[in-house]
């Protein structure tokens, strides 16, 4: 299988840091065959930018008219541009053009120096910003466009919207060059109907050159392997803190960042808010066991009995379309029963009875994270277990420091129906090595995918017509019992 073929239409970075250098080594990284289309050539040291000179059209249009050719796009990034003349080649190729459009625009440089030459402000707002799916600027770059200045959180959201009155589809307003910087680096994202918040704790180190320009090429990557746009901006956002833990010196002034592999570092994955914070978010009690190993999913407290007796410690309870009042008896039961058994037992959903029977813990759906009260279920010392079905759910997620998080679906499941397509293994791992938190896999396991679930390391493995659909249920209970017993 060949790998998805992203261009970048940028200036050449000559020390390697920013530019087309470091778009061609994010797309390296994540996975995608990179082509570049050279619009500037700068002399820069990573002390400053000595000379800058624009491509001509007509080597412009060449360069894209070759790779047109033999090497179209999944997917575009845009940097540098920095000429009308420039801006003229390239907005009838993106106009005709049917693929995702990451516009970085790259108009100073890290020490202040213009890199664009005439007025091309209305030419970027009338032709080419039309044509761009995410528009990412920083702050700065912002205000130029707006010809305003932003100073608060609050600014940047208005700036967001009145950017997007300029014609891209989706706007990613990045607050590190934020003028009322706090410990937090915030971006806000909004597409007209959807807005949230991306936060990361900001990084003291000054090795970041080329961090703009590596956002951006990140999140063309994800989007030309056809990750959804909010997936792609969390991918992009955790490779780049990535980089910044890892950047170094080179040179004598201030290094670039670090380009290593797929995000791997759970301490480099942002949170999504829908408002911006200045503290970070306050964190669940840890579960008393946290190698949950074998956890069934059951529908009523009578299942739960049966669970208990046969041994299992950890174990949720799923009760639907059924009678509010029965439903509180049903929990009741069960919690009674879970608290005689010293398990844990978590509540899906109804979180306000957990909260009244004083639970062990709930487990809520990413649908029912905006309703429930998790303030009060955090200050009543209940666990919190929370789904994930993708890289953006994880980080919503992870804006609320869970008790543990379930990933899933991991294949095909008949027992509930949802929007997202399985999983599968490789996203399984890559999602457990970028999370600090226990994880549980569900979603189709069965005894035979059982072995192939484990040797990915999650805490735990979720089950329900595995056991609750078998002829002898309490057989299968022992058995997948004794498999995580002999396997620990």
């Amino acid at each position: 299988m060949h790998k998805p073929i992203t261009w970048t239409i940028a200036g050449s970075d000559s020390s390697g840091g920013a530019g087309i250098q470091a778009d061609l080594h994010a797309f390296q990284a994540l996975g995608v065959h990179g082509c570049s289309v050279i619009a500037a050539l700068t002399a820069q040291n990573s002390l400053q930018v000595s000379q800058v000179e624009f491509v001509s059209t007509s080597m412009v249009s060449a360069q894209i008219e070759a790779l047109l050719r033999d090497m179209p796009p999944q997917a575009i990034k845009l940097g540098m541009l920095g000429s009308l003349t420039t801006l003229k080649a390239i907005i009838p190729v993106l106009q005709k053009i049917s693929v995702p459009v990451v516009c970085d625009p790259v108009l100073f440089a890290s020490a202040g120096d213009a890199l664009y030459e005439g007025d091309i402000r209305d030419q970027l707002i009338q032709n080419l910003f039309p044509c761009v799916t995410l528009l990412t600027p920083n702050v700065p770059e912002a205000e130029w466009l707006l010809k305003r200045q932003l100073i608060s959180n609050t600014d940047m959201v208005e700036a967001a919207h009145s950017l997007l009155a300029y014609g891209p589809k989706a706007i990613l307003l990045k607050g590190g060059h934020a003028r009322s910087q706090s410990t937090y680096a915030q971006d806000y994202f909004t597409d007209g109907k959807n807005s949230f918040w991306l936060n990361s704790k900001r990084l003291g180190t000054v090795h970041k050159h080329g961090s703009g320009c590596t956002l951006a090429s990140a999140i063309t990557a994800g989007l030309a392997q056809h990750y959804d746009i909010k997936d792609a901006l969390v991918i992009a956002k955790a490779y780049v803190n990535q980089g910044l833990h890892l950047s170094q010196p080179i040179g004598q002034g201030p290094g670039p960042v670090a380009h290593h592999r797929w995000p791997t570092r759970a301490d480099c994955l942002p949170w999504k808010t829908i408002n911006s914070s200045d503290q970070e978010p306050a964190v669940f009690p840890p579960c008393i066991n946290e190698s949950f190993g074998f956890y069934p999913i059951v529908d009523s407290a009578a299942w739960v009995a049966r669970c208990l007796a046969q041994g299992v410690k950890t174990l949720q309870i799923r009760i639907k379309e059924t009678p509010e009042k029965q439903i509180y008896q049903e929990l009741k039961t069960a919690i009674h029963l879970a608290s005689q058994y010293q398990a844990q037992l978590f509540i899906n959903d109804h979180w306000r009875i957990a909260l009244d029977l004083g639970a062990y813990g709930v487990h809520l759906g990413q649908e029912d994270l905006t309703e429930a009260n998790c303030e009060a279920l955090l200050k009543a010392g209940l666990r919190l277990g929370v789904s994930a079905h993708s890289y953006s759910e994880l980080a919503r997620a992870h804006a609320l420091r869970p008790s543990y998080i379930a990933i899933g679906p991991i294949y095909e499941t008949t027992t509930k129906k949802l929007a997202y397509e399985p999983q599968g293994l490789a996203k399984l791992n890559a999602y457990r090595q970028l999370l600090d938190y226990p994880v549980v896999a569900i979603g189709g396991i069965n005894w035979q995918r059982l072995p192939e679930v484990w040797q990915t390391k999650v805490n735990g493995v979720c089950v329900i017509s595995a056991i609750t659909q078998a002829e002898d249920p309490d057989n299968e209970i022992r058995r997948w019992l004794n498999f995580f017993t002999t396997t620990h």
